[in-house]
């Protein structure tokens, strides 16, 4: 495999174009070629090992190639891969709607709806509430309220009710309606003229990811669900990274006990295994589209994808087995104490912290075996869920390490 190294950077000069990537900065220098996973690492085609530190994009979480998720795929695979969800349903797309609807007590999160990805989810809730309020009886209602500084991502829609400019230029600003507000306070402040032509308030809860990692006042998520009640607004939840055990709890609203309207789902959905998103809303929501006239026309090729969903119920099978979210916190406490030389912003296994350069600290972090991205001079650190104390231990050694130098 080695020998082999040159030639697949060579095509990858000639022919890939990478995400949120300057690309004439990439052809300066080689990258790794990752080849294969095991647990938290990766390993490149010169057979060097990496801790997955930010669990490959935030997906992972029970480690890269984790058996119960793989024999889910072989034994899926050969079976049936994929069929149309338009027309039809399939086995393993039904027993993944019911099993993430179980999570939220009865009558409330009832019905889902797949898609492929976070940007994806986020359309999905964006198009339903506006439609829903556009065909019910609440015309006129087709502004959306975000957050300064919010990501939920790149796809039209999402990325009008952005609040980070770098991901908006160009394109964003021809979306949605969108008024933006930095907090409660802001929210309050807004003109009723504004607040009766709003369908839904988006919000990623707990924590902002691109903005830095920046948390929300306790009790802030809760509080905004009042208001949405109180002016019979829908409220998204994008729990792109929150869910699946990030922050602790399957999903973050259940540390308030809030639910919310719509909640988005992705990234861990398939345990970091297949793209597959998943958008969940009330019954109520559901009612408001059936009739001649009031059909959701949307939806994607492989919506409802035979595969993904079958990585997803072992997935969610592996958090019973292991007892997951029971270690999440014990976990997140351990990487803090032994990085205890460093600010740090943590909530569940979700650490982050500022440096001079966060490009040149995770390039050094890169050498020590430690794999990451900045968001600008901050470093995240979102290992996979699987990790270990020991694997806790040689993370933050070697974070450690660099921040001495």
């Amino acid at each position: 495999m080695k020998d082999r190294t040159r030639a697949w950077i060579d095509a990858d000069r000639r022919h890939s174009w990478h995400p949120f990537t300057d690309q004439a900065d990439w052809e300066k220098r080689d990258p790794l070629v990752i080849t294969r996973g095991e647990g938290v690492w990766l390993y490149d085609s010169e057979d060097r090992r990496y801790l997955d530190a930010n669990s490959s994009i935030w997906t992972n979480i029970h480690g890269h190639s984790h058996p119960k998720i793989v024999e889910a795929l072989q034994k899926q695979a050969a079976t049936l891969c994929h069929s149309s969800y338009l027309g039809f349903a399939n086995n393993r797309a039904s027993e993944l709607a019911e099993r993430l609807c179980s999570f939220f007590p009865e009558q409330t999160l009832s019905r889902c709806f797949f898609s492929d990805d976070g940007s994806t989810a986020l359309e999905v809730a964006l198009k339903m509430s506006l439609q829903w309020n556009a065909q019910n009886g609440r015309e006129g209602r087709d502004g959306v309220i975000s957050f300064e500084h919010a990501y939920h991502g790149d796809t039209l829609g999402a990325s009008s009710v952005g609040g980070v400019s770098r991901f908006v230029k160009g394109y964003g600003e021809s979306g949605l309606p969108v008024y933006r507000v930095s907090d409660l306070s802001d929210l309050r402040s807004l003109p009723e003229v504004v607040v009766e032509t709003i369908s839904a308030v988006v919000i990623e809860p707990l924590i902002q990811g691109v903005n830095q990692m920046r948390l929300w006042p306790s009790g802030m998520l809760s509080e905004l669900r009042q208001w949405c009640y109180d002016h019979d607004i829908h409220l998204i939840l994008d729990e792109v990274m929150t869910g699946f055990g990030r922050t602790g709890k399957m999903f973050a609203c259940q540390h308030e006990e809030v639910i919310p309207d719509f909640l988005c789902l992705a990234k861990g959905l398939t345990g970091g295994t297949m793209p597959l998103a998943a958008t969940l809303t009330t019954e109520m929501i559901y009612e408001g589209f059936k009739g001649e006239g009031r059909t959701l026309y949307y939806g994607h090729s492989y919506t409802g994808n035979a595969l993904g969903c079958a990585a997803a119920l072992a997935s969610l099978d592996v958090f019973e087995e292991e007892n997951t979210l029971e270690r999440i916190e014990e976990k997140g406490l351990l990487l803090e104490s032994n990085l205890s030389n460093l600010t740090l912003r943590r909530l569940g296994l979700i650490l982050a912290f500022e440096t001079q350069d966060g490009v040149d600290f995770c390039h050094e972090l890169k050498k020590q075996g430690v794999l990451t991205r900045p968001i600008l001079n901050t470093v995240v650190l979102m290992p996979p869920l699987a990790i270990n104390q020991h694997e806790i231990e040689f993370l933050a050694e070697r974070v450690t390490r660099v921040a001495n130098v």
